[in-house]
């Protein structure tokens, strides 16, 4: 394992020589006289740690320090002063410096302080690591969009990523690929180094939504935390805090969000400091939004609020040209995972993959990949492979339906009419508009029929 690097910075010779004799057996040591000087080797080497005094000829130590940060490395800082100069400290802490130690040093307090440093670095590299291989799993040229509903998805995704933090709402049924989207537009964005944060507003209980969003106070809650919590607001900052099945936020709830949302602040609960934010919000819903502020159970101004983009995924009964693509994509990622070696899919195999109506979507898909390359040993995925399938006759084109009608007893205008317009409305997940669209009528029109059949 290398060793790490350790830049002394420091104008006294004595003390730089005192602190090499000390270090040298752990650390590689390099030592610069001036801040001129440290600046010039950090860009040549590389440094994991600098210790850096405040007093310096030519530029001072808050200066280097800035001047180092000017240089966009990964290097902990560790002050050194010989004055507690309470105003040098709190500028240089300001500026990201990990500590400072008061001359004359302690030995042993220098190295338990380098070591914390350098654990928090390399925890930091860890999690940088981690966010890049994220960016690269949930990179939009990933995303398997054939299909015009999905094309049409992901341009709108990939103008929002581009925005530093235009609020977004995902609509579509379980298992379309909500969350994953989101993850698309967080890590393209320049938010990507920041804190992807999820809640799923339907998974918690509702009358503790607003403490998991904001947080609580120490003492607020019998049996919470003693010292209190941060909520799922603050922990996002600078990041996407993404809301899962928004509908199912209480109305009080809905409130706090909203003002939230406007000022980008908020209270924790039981606090009475206001802790500012700054945070992308994306929301989900497998729900109309239109139809449950229609209802009365979601706020308008919350909806008109989330709604400045709107990205709609569609089922994957509705995305055939992605089916294939997605089930070779599933199959070679869990290859690797089972170590297994499927290479195709049978053409009786694609058929059942096409006729199936994939109630659960893409996470169906994947699960039933997943069932597949767990329990059989091949190098194919066959027709037999997906027996467990439940059997779905292919679903007849609207035209070729109408035409049977037509033949054998007749038109029969009003049933048809309503049945598209159920259809369109399934289709698009409750969304009028979309509906109207793909009906070619306005949504005006559709209101007006939707009125009209309620009233039958």
């Amino acid at each position: 394992m290398a060793r790490y690097k350790i830049l002394i910075i420091d104008d006294d010779n004595l003390l730089t020589e005192s602190i090499k004799d000390v270090l040298a057996d752990k650390y590689d040591i390099m030592i610069a006289g001036t801040g001129e000087e440290a600046i010039k080797i950090l860009k040549k080497n590389r440094s994991d740690l600098a210790l850096l005094d405040i007093m310096l000829p030519g530029i001072d130590g808050i200066e280097t320090l800035r001047l180092i940060r000017k240089l966009n490395i990964d290097v902990e800082v560790i002050m050194m002063t010989a004055h507690e100069d309470v105003k040098s400290v709190i500028t240089a802490m300001k500026m990201g410096a990990f500590h400072y130690l008061v001359k004359p040093l302690d030995i042993d307090e220098l190295e338990v302080n380098m070591e914390k440093a350098l654990e928090n670095l390399k925890l930091k590299r860890e999690l940088s690591e981690i966010r890049s291989q994220r960016a690269l799993e949930f990179d939009i040229s990933n995303i398997i969009a054939q299909s015009s509903g999905m094309v049409a998805a992901m341009k709108i995704a990939r103008t929002v990523s581009q925005s530093y933090d235009t609020t977004a709402i995902l609509e579509g049924e379980t298992g379309t690929g909500k969350e994953v989207i989101a993850k698309v537009i967080h890590y393209g964005s320049d938010r990507c180094e920041k804190p992807f944060i999820s809640i799923n507003c339907g998974a918690i209980s509702k009358d503790l939504a607003e403490s998991e969003l904001f947080g609580y106070e120490k003492g607020t809650f019998t049996g919470g935390l003693q010292s209190g919590k941060k909520g799922k607001c603050e922990m996002a900052d600078h990041g996407t805090l993404f809301l899962d099945e928004i509908t199912e936020l209480l109305p009080s709830a809905q409130v706090k969000l909203l003002r939230f949302m406007e000022e980008r602040e908020f209270y924790r609960v039981g606090g009475t400091e206001k802790i500012k934010v700054d945070v992308r919000v994306i929301a989900a819903t497998n729900q109309s939004l239109e139809e449950a502020v229609s209802k009365k159970t979601f706020r308008e101004d919350l909806y008109y609020r989330l709604n400045i983009a709107r990205i709609f995924l569609p089922p994957l009964r509705d995305r055939s040209e992605d089916i294939i693509p997605l089930a070779m994509s599933f199959m070679r990622q869990l290859n690797e995972k089972f170590g297994k070696q499927f290479k195709t899919i049978s053409p009786d195999a694609k058929k059942i993959f096409l006729n199936y109506q994939w109630p659960g979507n893409v996470r169906e898909l994947r699960n039933t990949i997943e069932r597949v390359l767990l329990v059989e040993m091949d190098s194919q995925i066959t027709a037999e492979h997906l027996r467990f399938l439940k059997k779905t006759a292919p679903v007849l084109s609207t035209h070729h339906a109408e035409s049977n009608q037509v033949m054998e007893s007749g038109i029969r205008l009003n049933e048809n009419i309503e049945n598209l317009i159920r259809e369109a409305l399934l289709k698009s997940a409750g969304n009028k508009t979309l509906a109207a669209k793909s009906l070619g009528i306005t949504r005006s029109q559709l209101l007006y029929r939707i009125k009209k059949i309620s009233n039958k």
